[in-house]
Parts: C-alpha cells; sequence; structure tokens
C-alpha cells in the first residue's frame, strides 16, 4: 500500500475535489461572485507547494514515518504498542497536533501572516481548502514529520492521516448547504462546512474559534467551539477586510502578502 502512496493520496483528493465542485453547484450555500478569479491563484499556491514538497521530501510524511519505523523510533516502539493500535491512535494524535499548530499560527504575528495568506480569500469554496501559502506548508510539514517520529506513528497510520486531513480540509472548504438535520449529528464526528465557515469571519473573536480541520472534538474539549457567527452563515463577511480587493488575490500578491502588514 505503501509504494501506491502517491496514487492514492492523488486519486482520493481528485475524487473528493470533484464531488464538492459538483455537489457546491447543485446545492450552495452563500452566493458566489469571485469563483473564477480565485480559482487560478488557490490552484497555483498548492501546486508550488506540491512542487516544494516532493523536492525537499519525496516520499513526505509516509517516507518519514517508514524511515523512523525501519529503525525502532519513538514512543510506540518504545512502549511496544502493536500496529493495529498505533495507527488510530497516531491519526487521532496527528490530528490534535494539527489544531494545536492551527491556534500558534493565529497567535504568533509572524506565523499569522503567513497563514493570513488562506484567511484572505473573500469567499469560500472547495479550492480554500488548497490555498495556503508555501513556506506554511513547510513548516507544517517539518512540524508534522516531528511528530511523526516522536511517535513512531505507523506508516500505513500517517498515510491515513494526510488522506483524511486532505479530504476533510476539502469537505469542510466547500460552498455547500448541509441540511440542519444531517449537519447536527454529522459535526460530532467530522468539521462541517458550515462549522468551518465561522472561523474565516472577519470578525476576529470569530476567526479564533472552530480550529479543527478534520475531527470536531478538540474545539469542543478545549473551549474554541463556536457554534454559528453572529451575524448568521449568510449574513457574515468572509475574508480579511484589506485583503479582500480583487487584485489581492493574485497569485503574486498572495506570495509577497505575508511581507505586508495589517494596517
Amino acid at each position: 500500500m505503501l509504494a501506491q502512496e502517491p496514487v492514492i493520496r492523488l486519486s482520493v483528493f481528485a475524487a473528493v475535489l470533484v464531488a464538492m465542485a459538483l455537489l457546491e453547484h447543485a446545492f450552495p450555500r452563500r452566493p458566489q461572485r469571485l469563483s473564477w478569479r480565485r480559482w487560478p491563484s488557490n490552484f497555483g499556491l498548492v501546486a508550488i507547494s506540491s512542487v516544494l514538497l516532493r523536492l525537499v521530501a519525496p516520499a513526505g510524511a509516509v517516507g518519514v514515518a517508514a524511515w523512523a519505523e525501519a529503525r525502532g523510533l519513538g514512543l510506540f516502539p518504545a512502549l511496544g504498542v502493536p500496529a493495529w493500535v498505533a495507527a488510530p491512535v497516531a491519526v487521532v494524535l496527528l490530528d490534535m497536533l494539527i489544531y494545536f499548530q492551527h491556534r500558534v499560527f493565529h497567535a504568533v504575528p509572524l506565523l499569522w501572516r503567513l497563514h493570513r495568506v488562506h484567511h484572505a480569500d473573500p469567499e469560500l469554496d472547495a479550492s480554500s481548502g488548497l490555498r495556503f501559502h508555501p513556506v506554511e506548508i513547510l513548516l507544517s510539514f517539518a512540524i508534522k514529520a516531528a511528530a511523526v517520529v516522536a511517535l513512531g506513528a505507523p506508516a500505513e497510520g500517517v498515510l491515513v492521516f494526510e488522506v483524511l486531513l486532505n479530504a476533510t480540509s476539502l469537505f469542510n472548504h466547500a460552498n455547500l448547504a448541509l441540511p440542519a438535520w444531517l449537519d447536527r449529528p454529522l459535526r460530532l464526528l467530522l468539521v462541517t462546512p458550515d462549522m468551518h465557515r465561522v472561523h474565516h469571519s472577519e470578525i476576529r473573536v470569530e476567526t479564533d474559534s472552530d480550529f479543527g480541520f478534520c475531527l470536531p472534538w478538540w474545539d469542543r474539549i478545549f473551549g474554541t467551539y463556536r457554534a454559528e457567527p453572529a451575524k448568521g452563515q449568510l449574513g457574515m463577511v468572509i475574508g480579511v477586510e484589506c485583503f479582500r480587493a480583487d487584485d489581492e488575490q493574485r497569485i503574486d500578491r498572495l506570495l509577497l502578502q505575508p511581507l505586508t502588514p495589517e494596517p
């Protein structure tokens, strides 16, 4: 399975992206006016990040896990935890790591400038789940790789985590209207689009809530859960006020945006 890691990840990514695009078109949550102007930059950023990651770490986090596993490194091997237990536990712990990493990127001004590229998207759809500055992606990979080695996470578990993280990022950024009867129980298991959309409000207290990407439990446990935005799903304003203009969505402006302070 590990030999097929790129094929598995790309296949799931493509399938979820197409599914979200079709569902957004059929059941839109909010009216969109800038979609086609934003897509080249959003997809351009993920293309640049993917190339850089493959240059820095051709085998990715799964390769790091396989390397550590072959050498018996990490907490799980030291404790003698069997792989069938270590793999799902690693998925949950890595998801919690991403939650705390997300909070740190909001709290530290320099890191917020990098992460702000993601929040400066004036509309949300599945492509927003790909819109991260390449430097943030590289930093995130370094943090994740260190955690994988420290845990001694099985490579299969890391692969499942990576697939889930990518798929749920596309899902919870989608401009998708889920009926309330489905959204309410689903957000006990997964971060839903309505839940994560609150996080993209221009109101800072709402921006600093609902940090989860895949599992919604961490926001509830650590007190950062917010069920709905103050102005409602249709009334809320998305993005960062001073970076909402059309020309700020060009990929060259996004790459340089971390150098620009907010007024």
